[in-house]
């Protein structure tokens, strides 16, 4: 069933990505309140809503550029769907009602959102044409979603929170530049669909996917070996989940470079041995994170 082209506009597939937001409840080792999760998923829903109202600016500039691209250009707003005015007035209330949504949250929580706002704000009129910076904001928007779910359980922001998020997100948004790339092929039509698309050479583009994947790998290494991490948790175990995220993170990087999904949300929404990775994940280090003491422990009275 085809979703109408208002609904369309705000890009809903796009919300996983704010499920990010929900990572300090798990990593917090809190899941057991209910309060912190209904924290955690207000701020969560009022990032949905002002994400979506971000694409929907996004796509209003772009608009004349969409319409180059072999599936962008069948969007709502190139395709002529729904006017440039109707899509205003949608992005308008969408912002609006998130921020309210947040503020009841909290005043820190706003502030974060707001400091969102203006970061895609200023990529969607001027960063998006400077290279390397470009990514740079698609991964700070990343961090400031983790930061909003701390905040709003009011739990330490973790430099591990920074870095980690920062670098894996680095990693996808060059991974992006470089399925655009390979999906659009022709250099005339990529600079006309994106400025920076001509810059990032297949040569350029394979080197930063395997500076920052190789960056992002480190990171998680040694926030898994890291002696708050180990006292946080009581194990050491959640080293042993690295083997899973270095083949998600290989996969990512190969499907990228074939350009068999314009984006990496199609990815992890439709390429099941990474949805099937993600999953063996995240049962494996919860496992570890609230198990793994107890299992440290009859390990080593074993012995």
């Amino acid at each position: 069933m085809k979703l109408p082209p208002m609904v369309r506009l705000a890009r809903p597939e796009h919300w996983i990505k704010n499920v990010l937001v929900l990572f300090p409840v798990v990593f917090s080792l809190q899941v057991a309140d209910a309060n912190v999760w209904l924290r955690a998923i207000v701020a969560a829903v009022a990032f949905c809503l002002v994400t979506s109202g971000i694409y929907v600016l996004n796509d209003i500039i772009d608009r004349d550029r969409d319409r180059l691209h072999p599936r962008k250009k069948d969007r709502p707003i190139p395709s002529g769907q729904v006017s440039v005015s109707a899509a205003a007035a949608e992005s308008a209330a969408l912002i609006v009602v998130g921020l309210l949504l947040a503020y009841g949250v909290g005043i820190p929580v706003a502030a974060v959102i707001v400091g969102y706002v203006v970061l895609q704000t200023a990529y969607s009129l001027w960063l998006k044409s400077k290279m390397i910076l470009d990514v740079m904001c698609i991964a700070l928007g990343f961090v400031l979603r983790a930061v909003a779910g701390g905040v709003a359980i009011r739990v330490e922001i973790s430099p591990w929170l920074f870095i980690c998020t920062f670098t894996i997100s680095l990693f996808l948004g060059f991974c992006k530049r470089r399925s655009e790339a390979a999906s659009i092929g022709d250099a005339s039509t990529a600079a006309a669909h994106r400025q920076t698309l001509p810059g990032y050479t297949r040569d350029f583009l394979t080197h930063l996917t395997t500076l920052s994947a190789g960056i992002a790998i480190v990171a998680y290494l040694l926030y898994a070996t890291s002696q708050r991490t180990i006292e946080h948790f009581g194990t050491i175990y959640l080293v042993y989940t690295l083997p899973i995220v270095i083949y998600g993170v290989f996969r990512f990087e190969m499907l990228s470079g074939w350009g068999r999904y314009v984006d990496p949300t199609d990815l992890v929404l439709h390429d099941r041995p990474f949805q099937l990775t993600v999953l063996i994940w995240a049962i494996a280090a919860a496992g570890i994170m609230f198990f793994g003491s107890d299992l440290q422990g009859w390990i080593g009275q074993s012995y």
